[in-house]
Parts: structure tokens; sequence; C-alpha cells
């Protein structure tokens, strides 16, 4: 049930839209001036204030700006006797969900409560998505090696710097473009990943730059390219070293000009996106051997960043198998299983030439075939080495 709180310095006022709401089924705090509302705002978790603009002490406004600096802000909807367009479009600004002329008209009043509520719940929701998908992409690990990999993150996520990841396969390449992209300014835009190497050289334009409608015998309607997509966000071109010579080119104009073409039209479409890079590859060894473009090649490594094998981090294996451990638990609904000190240990000499995708897998076997706590016998008998 939600919980709102009505800031006004008329005590007759409060207690009309008490009456009403509490009818509606809200549950009702009252604050008598805005010092007392921003004390139980504090103190208390509201889903929604109802504030009047003047009032002694502290006015409307100063309430609903000292209130949205806290972490835990509800929904306001700010009402006034003395209302003008101008107060109206300020608590706006400040981020005040509505303004509502005094005396409230009781059917836009309700409707505006209900539309606050549902937008706090959208809030919420938002966060909890955030906050599973950002725990999806965490990067573990506390080793020398993935410490710089994190400072390079932290350092390049807020510009629009192009980066080229490096690392053999396995290793996170794809979570680093993701934790640069949640670190971005543009986070709330879209993150649109294409893998070059699953796609035949002869489609690679396409799926990039898209299509006009007959530009090829499948082409039965216009396609927009992962180009146009990502608008505004962050492209992810895995796998680089795989694209074809004629895409590079027009990779490299998309770059250059921030301009792209359908395959079948001569039209120019802008774009404004940020590319992201990865390859398992030696890019400098496939430039001398004329399969990579050099001046794609520096455009994309503005700033590098190398992913370290898993055999260079030994120490976070027992961080990413606790990890492993507690996820596997969670997707499957069980109790999360335990690693004797004997079996960690092992796992730590083993070369994992698979990297992280390798041990992921190894720990997820051992979790389906081993006991409640897995055993240096379980490792011996499960795992590949």
């Amino acid at each position: 049930m939600s919980k709102i709180l009505i800031i006004d310095d008329e005590k007759v006022i409060r207690a009309t839209l008490r009456e009403i709401l509490e009818y509606e089924k809200f549950i009702i705090s009252e604050a008598k001036d805005g010092e007392e509302g921003l004390a139980k705002i504090k103190e208390e978790d509201f889903d929604l204030v109802l504030c009047d603009v003047k009032m002694p002490k502290m006015d409307g406004i100063e309430v609903l700006e000292q209130a949205k600096a806290l972490d835990k802000s509800p929904q306001f909807i700010m009402i006034s006797a003395h209302g003008s367009i101008e107060t109206a479009v300020e608590a706006t600004k400040k981020g005040a969900f509505d303004f509502i002329p005094k005396p409230p008209d009781l059917n836009r009043l309700l409707l505006t409560v209900r539309n606050a509520l549902d937008k706090k719940e959208l809030v919420q929701e938002t966060k909890v998505l955030k906050k599973k998908l950002s725990k999806k992409f965490d990067m573990v690990g506390e080793s020398k090696p993935i410490q710089l990999v994190k400072e390079t993150i932290e350092k390049v996520a807020p510009t629009d710097a192009r980066v080229l990841i490096t690392g053999p396969n396995g290793t996170g390449k794809e979570l680093v473009a993701h934790w640069i992209h949640q670190k971005s300014n543009r986070v709330s835009e879209p993150f649109v990943a294409v893998n070059c190497a699953a796609i035949p050289s002869e489609l690679i334009e396409s799926e990039l730059f898209g299509h006009e409608k007959g530009a090829f015998t499948s082409a039965h309607k216009l396609r927009q390219g992962k180009f146009e997509q990502a608008q505004g966000g962050t492209l992810f071109l895995d796998e680089i070293g795989d694209m074809s010579l004629s895409a590079q080119s027009k990779v490299l104009r998309a770059l250059q000009e921030n301009l792209i073409n359908r395959v079948g039209s001569d039209k120019d479409i802008k774009v404004d996106v940020r590319v992201l890079a990865a390859t398992n590859k030696d890019l400098k060894k496939e430039i001398e051997e004329n399969r990579f473009r050099e001046d794609l090649y520096h455009r994309l490594s503005v700033i590098l960043i190398q992913v370290p094998a898993l055999k260079d981090r030994e120490d976070d294996i027992p961080l990413l198998v606790e990890k492993f451990l507690k996820d596997i638990a969670q997707e499957n609904g069980d109790a999360k299983k335990e690693i004797s000190k004997a079996a960690m240990s092992k796992l730590q000499e083993f070369p994992w030439t698979g990297n992280i995708r390798e041990l992921r897998n190894v720990v997820e076997r051992l979790v389906i075939l081993g006991e409640q706590e897995i055993s240096l016998e379980d490792i011996k008998k499960y795992a590949d080495y």
C-alpha cells in the first residue's frame, strides 16, 4: 500500500486531502511546514509527497530540491493557491511530477496521484533491472592485470574515444565493452553488439549498414543496420579482425565522416555512435599480410585495452569460482554449493586455455555432478585436466 506525505501549513487543506486519499486506501502522514516535512522524508520511506509551495520556515520548492538530493527521493506533486506558469515550470525542472492549483479538482488530483505512483514504480523497476544488468556484467578480480583494465575503463569510459579490446578467446572482451558503455555518458542509449566472425562476408555490410527494399533478391523490405540501431549509443564490433576488406572500408568512412549508406542506396545517413572493437588476432600481423586496413586500425585503436588470460591472473580464480557458484545456484533456485580448499588450489593449477569461459563451464559441471561440498576427488573426476 502506497505511503503519501501531505506537507501544507493549512490544517483544513491537510484534513481534506487526508480524507480523500484515505478513502482510496492510501497510508497518509502529515507535516505542518517544510522543515517538518523534510525531516519526515529523511526518517521514513514515502512513495509520494503532496507539497504546498508557499509555507513559512521553508517553502515547497526548497523542500523539493533537498528531497531530490536524497537517495530515497519520493515523487512530488506541488500544490498552491498562488500558482503561476513560472512556478509550475520551475517545480517541474527541479523534479516535481506535476503542479496542481488550489483548491484541487478531485478527479485531476486522484489521476495525478495514480500516475505519479505508477512512475515511482517504474523508476524502482528500472533501478532493479539496471542493478541486475550491472551484476551480470560485473568484472570480478583484484589481481594487478585486471586492476589495470579497470583503471583504464574508469578513465576512458566518460569520453567518446574509440577503444580496441584485445585478448584471447574467453577472457571477457565483451564484458569490458559493456563496462565502458555502462560507465559512459551514453548509458541510457542502446548498446548493440555485432559478432563479425559469425556473419557471412556477403551479409556483413547489410548487417552493419542496413539495406533498401529490393537491394538484393531477399531484401523484401527496408532494414536498418546496426549503426542506425545504435544511434546515440555504443556499437561493439566483436572479432573485428574477421571483417571483409570491403566492409572495413565502409566502417572507416563511417568513423571518419559519421555517415553511412544502406546497401542499395547512395543517400547519406548521419550517425552518432561510439564504436568499440575487439579481436583475438594480432592486427598488426593482419595488416602486414594485407588482411586488415592499417588506416582502420589506427581509427579504432585510440585506446588499447589488453584483457589478460586467466593463467596470468590465477589469484582471481577463487573469486571467480565463488561468483559462478553463487550465480549457478540462483539460476537453478538451489542452495549454493561450497568448494574445499584442496579443490580450489587444484583449479588454480590448471592452464585454462579456454580462459574464464572454460572455468565457468567446469564450475557448472562440478555443481551438477559433484557433492554438496565440491572436493578434490570431484575435480579429478569431472575436470578435463
